[in-house]
């Protein structure tokens, strides 16, 4: 795998700038997850360079998180919610040639789609995690998949809104120098 220095270099900037951004949560849920930016630089990285770019960053990302106080249950947990979520997050980089072709449209259906399909993948991770291992938070007589659906979207969702918001603000100046 060939990765230029220039990618290294930041991939290795936004890899720090996640850890950052994971510790200035906009909203932290009781059982763990937050609302926050640490997305947005693994979701720039994998726009800006690509695939394999993106899901090197996000894993890099979550093996990180696992030094700044994991909750860590079972060795397959870990790999749900550390650094295969993040790393599946870097999914968002098939979308990149798209994404360069119409930048200048006003709505980028492909930067959408990048976030979406990033997110999406994050989701089932951090779902599967959910379900198998945490089942007894569900509320008594609540169906443990939905429940972990519903708990993993409220944060997940709001965050990808908010990172696609920075996204479109800063696309021109960032995404395609």
């Amino acid at each position: 795998m060939k990765i230029s220095l220039r990618a290294i270099t930041e991939m290795s900037v936004a890899v720090a700038l996640a850890v950052i951004f994971n510790f200035m949560p906009l909203w932290k849920m009781p059982q763990g997850g937050s609302i926050s930016l640490e997305m947005l630089p693994i979701l720039f990285i994998a726009l800006r360079w690509g695939l394999k770019e993106g899901l090197l960053a996000g894993f890099v990302y979550g093996l990180l998180q696992l030094a700044f106080n994991p909750f860590i249950v079972h060795p397959v947990q870990l790999i749900l919610d550390y650094p295969l979520p993040y790393m599946l997050l870097g999914f968002a980089g098939i979308f990149k040639k798209q994404a360069e072709k119409y930048r200048d449209k006003k709505i980028n259906i492909y930067i959408i789609s990048a976030l979406l399909l990033g997110g999406t993948l994050r989701l089932v991770s951090h779902v599967l995690s959910g379900a198998i291992f945490f089942a007894q938070y569900a509320p008594e007589g609540t169906n443990v998949w939905i429940y972990s659906i519903i708990y993993n979207a409220s944060f997940i969702i709001p965050s990808l809104i908010v990172c696609y918001i920075v996204i479109e603000i800063l696309k021109n100046k960032i995404l395609y120098i």
